[in-house]
């Protein structure tokens, strides 16, 4: 769904991994791998942080390295950035939704499970859907 750009530099025994989408991103690993594995923690935390923050989560970028995003976190980041995009604050979306706020900041979060139903149910109302495929 998505995956962003990551640079892979070698520094020393390591391998740092950096991401121009997200300049506050900096991991390492012991080799590529383990870099971008950490990566997409750092990511998932990045993200969680500007959402959070009422930031913009950028679209990514591609480059010869990316690391992507678990599904859950793919689909948050589409319902925040289409919320973004209608000018929704949360308290707007949850008014359009008849939720409550804790309901909508679950839905916002990296690290919860949000059922489908409630992914679909909040796209909907901003007229729009997620469309999955096997890539």
């Amino acid at each position: 769904m998505l995956a962003y750009e990551i640079t892979l530099t070698p520094d020393g025994d390591t391998v740092m991994a950096t991401s121009k989408d997200f300049p506050e991103l900096t991991t390492f690993g012991e080799d590529n791998d383990d870099a971008l594995l950490h990566a997409i923690d750092a990511l998932e935390e990045a993200i969680a942080a500007r959402i959070a923050n009422r930031e913009d989560v950028p679209q990514p970028s591609r480059g010869k390295n990316h690391a992507a995003l678990p599904t859950q976190t793919a689909v948050t980041v589409l319902v925040y950035q289409t919320m973004r995009e209608k000018g929704l604050k949360k308290a707007d979306l949850a008014r359009l939704l008849a939720w409550h706020g804790p309901q909508v900041d679950r839905l916002l979060d990296v690290h919860h499970a949000t059922r489908l139903d409630q992914i679909d149910a909040a796209m909907a109302v901003m007229e729009k859907r997620i469309e999955v495929k096997a890539g």
